[in-house]
């Protein structure tokens, strides 16, 4: 496996000014979030376009009054935020486990937008052995300082791999011989019922929709956390936590 090398500084970096943003895009720098003014135009606005499709940029549109409350110099419509973790690429960091001789366990996180739940659910993964955490670059949790702090710097230890494209992501894993295990209380198989000891992705959804339909007809497998209480659900970092529990406990057995 790759040597991630030492962490970047924990703050996110602000980068202000649509030349500034370019530079940093083209520069190689790791945005974590870029925000661009609705109804931006302009020649420079146009270049900044091409740059972020070029780059597969995540990016949204927001009113002026959230890229002013961001910074009070003068952004000219676009604020960007560096990661402070540098991420990396599903159809890289699969080839590499395998040639590592290991049988891959990966996380995907579907709409997880919590940054203390996406956090708490890395320092978990780390304390397992999971190989990498998989996020689509929109809707997720941003990394931030807050969500470092919570993952206890496991942030910067395991693999983080964002994707534009998460349904293709998905197709890929199964192309590469990995199940697609749904943690979801949609079924009657209960988390001991599945087998977790061959190349496994574990998909978690987001607390208030779980997993997409889309994503959810990608799934081998079902699995469910049995409850016996009178509250219904579980907090997502503690689901993540039970389900790979039983992973590593069937691959430990």
């Amino acid at each position: 496996m790759r040597d991630f090398g030492t962490p970047k500084k924990e703050s996110n970096e602000l980068v202000f000014g649509i030349r500034a943003v370019i530079e940093a895009i083209t520069a190689g720098k790791e945005i974590e979030s870029l925000f661009i003014q609705k109804g931006l135009t302009g020649n420079l606005y146009a270049e900044l376009r091409l740059v972020i499709g070029e780059y597969d940029t995540p990016f949204q549109f927001v009113p002026i009054e959230k890229l002013n409350r961001l910074t009070t110099k003068n952004h000219q419509g676009a604020v960007a935020f560096i990661s402070p973790i540098s991420y990396h690429k599903t159809d890289q960091i699969v080839p590499e486990i395998y040639a590592a001789g290991k049988t891959p366990l990966l996380l995907v996180l579907d709409r997880v937008t919590d940054v203390r739940n996406f956090g708490a659910i890395v320092r978990t993964a780390e304390c397992m052995g999971v190989d990498a955490v998989i996020v689509p670059a929109r809707g997720s949790a941003q990394v931030n300082p807050d969500a470092i702090k919570t993952s206890a710097g496991a942030l910067f230890r395991v693999p983080i791999c964002r994707e534009m494209k998460l349904k293709e992501t998905l197709e890929f894993l199964k192309d590469s011989g990995v199940q697609l295990v749904a943690c979801t209380e949609k079924t009657d198989n209960l988390l001991a019922d599945v087998d977790y000891t061959g190349p496994t992705a574990i998909i978690m959804g987001s607390e208030e929709d779980g997993i997409s339909p889309e994503y959810m007809k990608f799934c081998d497998a079902r699995a469910k956390i049995p409850m016996f209480g009178d509250i219904a659900s579980l907090n997502v970092s503690v689901s993540a936590g039970v389900i790979l529990y039983e992973a590593i406990r069937q691959r430990k057995v």
